[in-house]
């Protein structure tokens, strides 16, 4: 059963947080190599924090996004699947203008939980 607070993405953004304000530069100072390894660390957690928080919305949003473009349901596994082998036969190509939004919004959403400073 899940905690109502902190939530697993507030937990998460508070290790972050100590660890890249604290720990990380007293790390720097004392020995630079375990300051990079912190700063990886930290950043994987900035992921999972952003996974957990905006991981849900934005596959639901793609599994809506396949159920429109293929025409049917499925889960989002299944839908990928099934776009996956059309691409593959030729079925669908780059001058399919809804699989390009498709594609672009989709970049969009995990850029945004990968690396959202990229944009």
């Amino acid at each position: 059963m899940a905690q109502d607070r902190p939530t697993a993405a507030e937990l998460l953004a508070a290790i972050a947080d100590f660890l890249r304000e604290e720990a990380t530069p007293a790390l720097d100072r004392a020995e630079p190599r375990l300051g990079f390894q912190m700063r990886v660390a930290v950043n994987s957690l900035a992921i999972l924090e952003r996974e957990s928080r905006l991981g849900p919305a934005a596959d639901a949003r793609e599994r809506a996004r396949l159920a429109a473009l293929l025409g049917r349901d499925g889960t989002l596994a299944d839908l990928n699947r099934e776009l996956a082998r059309q691409l593959r036969t030729g079925e669908r190509d780059e001058r399919d203008d809804a699989l390009m939004a498709h594609l672009e919004a989709t970049i969009a959403d995990k850029i945004a939980i990968a690396n959202p400073k990229w944009r």
